[in-house]
């Protein structure tokens, strides 16, 4: 099953979907009140149904016609009709979350889980949107108290799990977050591997940061465990820098090159992000750094430089290291063997003439992108679903809007 497909139809649909969800369980809850009513007399419980009937039809109208504060009185309606239906109760807070009102969904989910009496499912549930009327309203700290009395009573709890896994990593918690992120992976299907190897790079850099060399190294390891991410081969090459082994980061910044070219500019300025007290120390790194720019200067890049991203990083470093010069003729060399140069490898180019006086080459180069821009962009584009057209249109093609139109006023 193609997960990509599900969570883009859901994210894409999503008032739908939201619109059916609570339909189908409006009309099931409903059924139950139904059947609850069989102690009443026959014509009080028919009167109780058809009331709840038409109540449940007219929120649900006006949910599909998002106005939510309609529906909110509809289903206030329904609660004084019958004070019992703790489910009405459930989605009348929902309700009130989505609306903005954070006061009164707290107040109704926690007065349900309160009650004495009731089903541990269902106080659960009342628990579970809590923790969600908290988040919503920025109280990180109650949702979190919040998730994990839910996971006291039952830890199988996957939402809830990455509700308090998202709150960790919002809050920078990079321990804890460890922690339920490990639980999660323990029951959920979802590939967690990669997350997990990330938050070991935080905290590998926590350690980096406070002079803890030994431990960042180990934590780096820990993340190469879970998956050999491209952070945690970034800072292990900046570990490599600070202990002075030199040997060690010439042979990953080979592997770098040869597997993850596309993110050679992103290292190096990665590694170019580097302060301590140690003055002494923080002067060697950079001396290192610099010879570790000129063995990647002076490495094969033959079978890789027709790769703009490849080209591009050279092209910086030769700027960065002051030779303007050879990155200028780097640049030349480049742009007459292709016949297709991309906007950014021209804007590299543009500066470089810029930082040399050179202003005729320049204004060429200049006009020359303009007119790439001009004809990799459209004119107009429809502001109801992003159709793009470089002809006027009163009703979109795509979606068939009429007055969708709009004039595009950048690049």
């Amino acid at each position: 099953m193609d997960y990509n497909l599900i969570i883009n139809f859901i994210s894409t649909n999503l008032l739908a979907v939201v619109i059916a969800i609570v339909t189908i369980f409006l009309f099931y809850f409903l059924f139950l009140d139904r059947n609850k009513a069989k102690g009443l007399s026959r014509k009080y419980k028919h009167s109780i149904y058809e009331k709840q009937s038409q109540i449940f039809l007219n929120a649900t109208h006006y949910l599909i016609s998002g106005n939510k504060d309609l529906a909110i009185k509809e289903f206030l309606n329904a609660v004084e009709l019958n004070k019992e239906t703790i489910d009405t109760y459930l989605t009348l807070g929902r309700l009130f979350r989505s609306n903005g009102e954070i006061d009164k969904a707290v107040s109704i989910h926690r007065s349900i889980a309160a009650r004495e009496n009731i089903l541990e499912a269902t106080r659960l549930e009342a628990l579970k949107e809590l923790g969600k009327d908290f988040e919503k309203g920025g109280f990180l700290e109650k949702a979190l108290e919040t998730y994990k009395d839910v996971l006291k009573v039952n830890k199988e709890q996957v939402e809830v799990l990455k509700s308090i896994c998202r709150i960790l990593e919002d809050l920078e918690d990079w321990e804890e977050a460890l922690k339920y992120r490990r639980q999660l992976a323990n029951l959920s299907s979802e590939e967690n591997l990669d997350t997990i190897s990330h938050i070991y790079v935080k905290l590998a850099y926590e350690n980096l940061n406070q002079g803890e060399f030994s431990k960042a190294f180990e934590k780096v390891e820990q993340a190469f465990r879970f998956s050999p991410s491209i952070s945690a081969k970034i800072i292990q090459l900046k570990l490599y820098l600070i202990t002075g082994k030199m040997d060690s980061a010439k042979t990953l910044v080979l592997e770098m090159i040869n597997e993850h070219e596309s993110f050679l500019n992103s290292m190096f300025h990665e590694l170019e992000q580097y302060k301590t007290d140690d003055k002494d120390l923080e002067k060697k790194y950079f001396e290192r750094l610099v010879s570790l720019k000129e063995f990647f200067l002076e490495t094969d890049l033959s079978e890789l430089e027709d790769r703009p991203s490849v080209f591009i990083s050279k092209t910086r470093m030769l700027k960065k290291l002051g030779s303007l010069d050879e990155a200028y003729d780097y640049v030349k060399s480049w742009t007459n063997q292709k016949d297709a140069t991309s906007e950014l490898i021209k804007i590299e180019h543009f500066k470089i003439l810029q930082e040399l006086n050179k202003s005729k080459e320049a204004t060429e180069v200049a006009a020359n992108l303009i007119h790439q821009l001009e004809k990799a962009s459209t004119a107009h584009f429809c502001s109801n679903c992003g159709f793009k057209s470089d002809e006027i249109f009163w009703r979109c093609p795509q979606c068939f809007e009429w007055e969708t139109i709009n004039f595009r006023l950048s690049l």
